[in-house]
């Protein structure tokens, strides 16, 4: 493991670093790793969130599925490269004077754990954090809004045979023409 050594200006955000990979080390079988000197959390081999503390300061890649419009709108995050923004990732960047807000920054680490771990253990962690509660309130109401179009399902079926009827006055009328 080859880390560029931190200047003494952004020390302050290593606790902040520390933090994130401390609550991503928590999640079930997940392992680190330093690809390119930065540091990687993985489950079962694929990554769900990059950190990395250098003389820019610190920033944290993750996958965002559900959020990643929401998290756009805040000044400190942006796209992450590599085309990897296409697939909903996100980086947010703070420098030695910032104070990234630990709380949102959990919460999109347990968004990015679930979208990328194996069903199996996503199980395991149940409803306990505050992302999936969210995810849940928004699935209700997709559920209630197709129930509306069940139920349209049987008025369409009923203007059916007003069509059948339609059909057969038209054939009903080109009979006695071809007739004559």
């Amino acid at each position: 493991m080859t880390m560029t050594p931190v200047p003494p200006e952004m020390k302050r955000l290593e606790p902040f670093e520390m933090a994130l990979r401390e609550a991503g080390m928590a999640y079930p079988e997940v392992t680190e790793d330093f690809p390119w000197g930065h540091r990687t959390l993985k489950v079962k081999g694929k990554a769900f969130v990059f950190l990395t503390l250098s003389g820019e300061g610190l920033s944290m890649s993750v996958k965002l599925p559900q959020s990643n419009g929401a998290a756009l709108m805040l000044p400190f995050v942006q796209p992450t490269g590599y085309g990897l923004g296409k697939s909903g990732w996100v980086s947010a960047s703070f420098g030695a004077r910032d104070t990234p807000p630990l709380e949102i920054l959990r919460q999109w680490l347990d968004e990015s754990y679930r979208a990328v771990a194996p069903k199996k253990l996503v199980a395991q962690l149940g409803g306990g954090a505050e992302a999936p509660k969210a995810q849940k309130a928004e699935a209700a109401p997709t559920k209630a809004r197709s129930a509306p179009t069940r139920k349209s399902a049987p008025a369409a079926a009923k203007k059916t045979p007003a069509k059948k009827a339609a059909t057969q006055k038209t054939a009903t009328k080109k009979t006695p023409a071809s007739r004559a």
